[in-house]
């Protein structure tokens, strides 16, 4: 199994901590409308365009994309030229898109709550579905996305959902609640990781609660927070890329984990995902066209490429990550273990993460007080 975004990009379920400032920087607040009142118009395409005379820029997490996407691309489209930018984070990305009018670039992937905000300022092209016929092939549930129904700013690349992955050789009983984390057993302790990316580091003790992922109110912040405090003597250590290595290793035992970086199909066949009885989320990873580009039929025709089950079907089998798309699923062959199985009203279960705007800085807080030095 290739896991190419292992050392080459950080999570797609990425931290949400400059969101806010970000939002800032595009001049303004958000609000978690995914329309939003600043939204802009769409503008006047050309189905017939002639793309020979258009070029695309396009930012990506690296290993996102097959190395000769652009070769296959630029055949196939018969553009101009398709340049590649990478960023690390998608905090990165928006300062690239949010520092200047133009940033040059005509198509971003970004996750869903970002996308929201760049939409919220005016700064994305809706979408126009006839130019995207491949739109046909997404999941009916993949419209239904929280960040954006219709999918009129943005189109999903890929999803996935946090729980918790653990060894099943090495618990003693199988863990169901995102409490068997929180308060880890006797046999457990100090073998239980958490991440401290901040909206999912909240994640656990706000779902144990009872309460929203995108809560804003204090004081169910502040519940959370003491339950991480209590939480903090008893775990191996605060990680967001190495748990899979942890466990494999046996260090650690049970651990919160993004779907897609918990290696189940480790040969060994002794480790397994679940998504606790309390519920969990549902992230996504989307393309958007930015309204400054000069190219939007060819980013278009650029997003219609990438939803041929032939393209979209890639990045299942190379980073493991489940696509909304159906006909690219199908496609893929499911190795044992494998959570590409998980269907996507199964997905749809989850809360998805959107954008708090301000709000967002409590989880900063929360964060950085939770994870300092004692």
């Amino acid at each position: 199994m290739s896991r190419i975004r292992f050392t080459r990009r950080l999570p797609a379920a990425v931290a949400v901590a400059g969101l806010a400032l970000a939002v800032a920087a595009c001049g303004g607040e958000s609000s978690t409308s995914p329309e939003g009142t600043n939204a802009a118009a769409a503008d006047d395409l050309k189905p017939n365009a002639d793309l020979t005379k258009q070029s695309i820029q396009v930012t990506v997490w690296d290993g996102y994309l097959p190395e000769e996407f652009t070769k296959g691309a630029k055949e196939k489209l018969k553009v101009k030229d398709i340049k590649i930018a990478l960023h690390a984070t998608n905090e990165d990305a928006m300062a690239k898109l949010t520092a200047s009018g133009d940033s040059g670039i005509d198509v971003a992937f970004v996750s869903g709550q970002y996308a929201q905000a760049l939409n919220e300022q005016g700064l994305l092209e809706p979408i126009h579905p006839e130019l995207i016929p491949n739109l046909a092939n997404l999941y009916p549930e993949a419209t239904q996305l929280s960040h954006d129904k219709g999918n009129k700013i943005s189109v999903p690349y890929t999803w996935g959902t946090t729980g918790i992955c653990y060894r099943t050789d090495l618990v003693k009983k199988k863990p169901t609640s995102w409490n068997d984390l929180l308060k880890p057993p006797a046999w457990a302790d100090k073998k239980v990781t958490m991440m401290t990316t901040e909206r999912w580091l909240a994640l656990p003790a706000l779902k144990a609660l009872g309460y929203s992922v995108n809560t804003d109110k204090d004081e169910e912040i502040a519940k959370a927070k003491e339950l991480l405090l209590a939480q903090k003597p008893h775990l191996l250590g605060y990680d967001d890329t190495t748990f899979g290595d942890k466990l494999k290793s046996g260090e650690a035992i049970m651990v919160e984990a993004w779907d897609g970086w918990c290696p189940t199909t480790d040969p060994k066949g002794n480790i397994a995902f679940e998504v606790p009885k309390e519920g969990s989320d549902l992230w996504v990873d989307t393309m958007v066209i930015m309204k400054s580009s000069k190219n939007k039929e060819a980013a278009h025709a650029l997003i219609n490429y990438i939803l041929a089950p032939e393209n979209h079907s890639w990045a299942a089998e190379n980073i493991n990550y489940k696509v909304p798309n159906k006909a690219a699923m199908e496609r893929v062959k499911v190795a044992k273990g494998s959570l590409l199985g998980i269907k996507p009203d199964e997905l749809l279960d989850g809360e998805s993460i959107v954008d708090l705007g301000q709000a967002s800085t409590k989880y900063t807080r929360l964060s950085t007080e939770v994870t300092a030095q004692s």
